[in-house]
């Protein structure tokens, strides 16, 4: 009973659309009218600045987070696994936006890492710092690290639930972002040119 009231509630902790809710609060407009259309922190941040982006990425990380640790900390760590791996769905497909399009789940996946596996998480997050500071896509490094994921999770010996997990998760990020593979093949992907808030028409 309380492994699937964990996950049931990883869906609904995850599908908490903070992109969204907070440039509604705040900027009276709609987030996915905007960028690439996506609710995340990368999509805000080009939009709207780190003012906004900042506590989005934060709290999109936590609702993966929190849910993760609960599974691993009250049961196991394969519901831990699953209630993130259910937060993550919330991400993408929001059941309070009605199951439209959400975000691409690198932050929330990043919290779900870092609950049932530290290390894969420190190491993915260093695979993706580098790989944005070399190329200022945050969409490539979003790729490339979480593609490095389960070859990390190997190499630090992690057991075969946590491998398919980060092999899973990693298959989906590559494909919530075929739109930005389209957009770096045709040379349209937004780079990120530095930190301050951009200008707004």
């Amino acid at each position: 009973m309380t492994f699937a009231v964990i996950v049931a509630a990883g869906y609904l902790v995850g599908s908490c659309p903070w992109g969204y809710w907070l440039v509604r609060a705040f900027r009276h407009e709609d987030i996915r009218e905007h960028g690439s259309g996506g609710i995340g922190a990368s999509n805000v941040w080009r939009t709207y600045g780190r003012s906004l982006a900042i506590p989005v990425l934060a709290l999109d990380f936590l609702k993966g987070f929190a849910p993760a640790l609960a599974g691993v900390h009250y049961v196991s760590h394969l519901c831990g696994i699953l209630a993130g791996a259910a937060a993550m769905l919330g991400h993408a497909r929001p059941l309070y936006l009605r199951f439209e399009k959400g975000g691409k789940m690198v932050a929330t996946g990043g919290g779900v890492l870092f609950a049932v596996c530290g290390w894969v998480a420190l190491a993915g997050g260093a695979v993706w710092i580098a790989t944005f500071l070399l190329t200022r896509y945050a969409s490539v490094a979003s790729i490339v690290g979480a593609l490095a994921l389960p070859l990390i999770a190997a190499a630090f010996g992690y057991p075969w639930p946590v491998i398919a997990f980060t092999a899973v998760s990693a298959c989906a990020i590559v494909f919530l972002h075929r739109a930005n593979l389209r957009r770096l093949r045709a040379g349209t992907e937004n780079r990120f040119r530095g930190l301050r808030r951009p200008a707004r028409a």
